[in-house]
Parts: structure tokens; C-alpha cells; sequence
């Protein structure tokens, strides 16, 4: 519903609760910046469309319509209303002119997805339906209907398609080296892509606490009264902060074969977001239109996505990244540092004094050493 509480543009039955309405908005405007560079360098590429409607003939999208078609419940007037007044209202505060079809899948697991290259098609399975109250839903769908605005769906069908090809080629090595580095470019940028469906959520919603409760919910099920926000958040800081060397290349290692980032980074990133001067100016009706969208710098686009990777690193409390700083930094005794830090003394000072020139050994313990443990 719009701020005079009028209904407009075919939306009928949006939620009596006024909620801001964001006519005209770009994707970009809530895109986050490694996400908006990739989009905006595919939109510009000269036979980009081209490509994918050839490429569209080798991939199962018809039979994805047919199968959920014929095998799951579509959202509509009869049925699953409430989500279908969310799906519209969500449309309505986005501006996206053409509502896309969504359907209930019996799966316990709670998920939700985009997908699709000539239309995009939204999915919820029934696991989520069930977790989630009305406020928590209405971010999930407002996230999806984020994806659909930024043209997500058509990168997630692709995912899905050279994951599949990757199982099935996996008995050609070199085939599947390639198979696989695509892979893993598309899921580093899905994962950037979900940060800013978040957002989108956020803007549909318009409630911080509902999105933190469902991100929640997604991590630990349905059991709010045995959980906490600011725990749940310091959560996220010991991840990033936490550990040592070894446990920052863990991290790398147990995100690259997720197509979404973890659930309490997520939370943390759309905290981030929230409290910023970027999602005020929206909200207070100042953002980019997509009536410029065609204006837009494919290079300022990689700058602002390089400039936030840079910031990323420079503030993250990730012992690798800290060490990356130091060494764009041109610190020293990065060699002493990075030792200690697989032996998990990160946090440990470099030795004041080092072993005397001749190289022997000092008599008794240093005073640098470690207290030994006993036996």
C-alpha cells in the first residue's frame, strides 16, 4: 500500500500496514558493490543476450515450469492467499511491473529460491512456510522478488545447470577443471548476490528485527525463545575474529562449495547495512531509477566493487586478512608473523630480542618461550 493508502498499478489486497514505496528503483540501489560490477558488465557485453537465448535450449528451464506446474502448489487468489498478498506487495513497493509466478513445494527444508531465463519463477518450500511467521516471510519473498529486479534468476539457472554438467563431466579431468572454475566464479558472485537480495527484503519488509528473526529461525529453527539478536550477532565477530591462520584458510575452504554465505554473516552484513547512510537515502526516497541504468559506468562499477573489497579487508578482523593488510602495508617480520600465526599465536607480539649473532642457543628458557604444559 502506498503512503496515502491508496492502491494503485493492479495491486489489490496489499497489507493495510503502510510501508514505503520505491517507484522507479534500480537494482542497484541495494545491490552490494562486488554483485553490481559483475551485473552491470554482463548487461553491457554485445551479444550477451544472444548467448543465453542459445544457451537456453540446452537448459531443463522448460522442464522446471512443467515440474512445478504440475507437482506443487501455485500461489494464487485460492491458494496460499497470504503469500500471494506478500508476492504482490512485494512487486508493488519494488515497482516490478510484472508480478512472477510462485509456487509451494512439499520439501521440509527450508529454502526459497529464484529462477528462470526468459521469466523468472519464485519457489518456497513448505519447511520454510512452516518456520516463518508473516513479518519473517514477507523479507524472504521481498529477497526473492530482489532477485527477480536484478535479473538474478538467470545466473542461478546457469549455477544450477553447470553443476549438474560438472557431476556428469567429472570423469574428464581438464573438462572438469573448467566446469568447476566456472562454478566457483558463479557461487562467489551468488553469494555476493544474496547480501543484496537481503537488502531487498529489507526494503520490502521495512522491519531490521523481522529479518534478523528469520535469518535466526533459517540457522536454528523454530525456537525464538531460546534465542538472541546480540548473540546471535556476536556469533558473526567470533567467526570472522576468532582462531588463527589455519582457521582462516578453513573458512575459505568450507565457503567455497556454498552458494550462499553463512547465516549469521548474513545477519551481520544486513545489520551493517541497515544502520548506513546508503539505506537511509533510500528510504528517505533518494536512490538510482532505472531509467539511468543504461548510463552507468562499467568501470566506476568495478571501482566501487574493488573499493569495497579493499574496505572488506582493510576492517575485517580475519587473521589472514589482517595479515594481507600488513603486507600492503609493508610491515615487518611478516615471516615471524606468519609462522606464528599457524601456530596460533596471532595475537602474540613479534620477540624483542632475537638469538645472538653466532646463532647458539641461550642458556635456560626464553623469556619469548611459551610456558610449557606439564604432564
Amino acid at each position: 500500500m502506498s503512503d496515502d493508502g491508496h492502491e494503485q498499478n493492479g495491486h489489490e489486497r496489499v497489507p493495510s500496514r503502510r510501508r514505503r514505496r520505491f517507484p522507479g528503483i534500480s537494482s542497484r540501489a541495494y545491490e552490494h558493490p562486488a554483485d553490481r560490477s559483475a551485473l552491470v558488465a554482463l548487461r553491457r557485453l554485445s551479444g550477451f543476450d544472444t548467448v543465453f537465448k542459445a544457451l537456453s535450449g540446452l537448459l531443463p528451464e522448460r522442464s522446471l515450469r512443467l515440474l512445478f506446474l504440475s507437482d506443487s502448489v501455485r500461489v494464487s487468489d485460492q491458494q496460499f492467499t497470504h503469500l500471494n498478498d506478500m508476492l504482490r506487495d512485494a512487486c508493488y513497493i519494488l515497482d516490478l511491473e510484472k508480478v512472477p509466478p510462485m509456487y509451494v513445494n512439499q520439501d521440509p527444508q527450508p529454502n526459497a529460491m529464484c529462477i528462470g531465463l526468459d521469466e523468472p519463477i519464485i519457489v518456497v518450500t513448505t519447511g520454510l512456510v512452516e518456520l516463518l511467521d508473516e513479518e519473517e516471510m514477507r523479507a524472504v519473498v521481498g529477497h526473492e522478488v530482489g532477485h527477480a529486479l536484478s535479473g538474478h534468476s538467470v545466473y542461478r539457472t546457469i549455477l544450477l545447470f553447470l553443476t549438474n554438467l560438472a557431476l556428469r563431466v567429472a570423469w574428464i579431468p581438464l573438462g572438469n577443471l573448467a566446469v568447476l572454475a566456472l562454478v566457483t566464479a558463479l557461487r562467489e558472485w551468488f553469494r555476493k548476490s544474496e547480501l543484496s537480495a537481503d537488502r531487498a527484503g529489507l526494503l520490502v519488509g521495512q522491519d531490521l528485527r523481522a529479518s534478523m528473526r528469520g535469518l535466526m529461525k533459517i540457522a536454528g529453527g523454530n525456537h525464538l525463545h531460546e534465542m538472541n539478536v546480540d548473540a546471535f550477532l556476536q556469533q558473526a565477530e567470533e567467526y570472522e575474529a576468532g582462531g588463527d591462520l589455519r582457521d582462516s584458510v578453513l573458512k575459505i575452504l568450507n565457503v567455497l562449495p556454498r552458494s550462499h554465505p553463512f547465516t549469521t554473516v548474513r545477519a551481520a552484513e544486513l545489520k551493517k547495512w541497515a544502520e548506513s547512510r546508503d539505506y537511509q537515502r533510500i528510504m528517505d526516497g533518494h536512490y538510482p531509477r532505472r531509467t539511468e541504468d543504461k548510463d552507468t559506468s562499467v568501470g566506476d562499477s568495478f571501482k566501487e566493487s574493488a573499493a569495497s573489497y579493499a574496505s572488506d579487508v582493510k576492517s575485517s578482523k580475519d587473521p589472514l586478512m589482517k595479515l594481507v593488510t600488513d603486507i600492503a602495508g609493508g610491515a615487518g617480520g611478516l615471516g615471524g608473523r606468519v609462522k606464528r600465526g599457524f601456530d596460533g599465536f596471532t595475537s602474540a607480539p613479534p620477540p624483542k630480542d632475537g638469538p645472538p649473532k653466532d646463532g647458539r642457543p641461550q642458556d635456560g628458557p626464553s623469556q619469548d618461550a611459551p610456558p610449557q604444559d606439564e604432564e
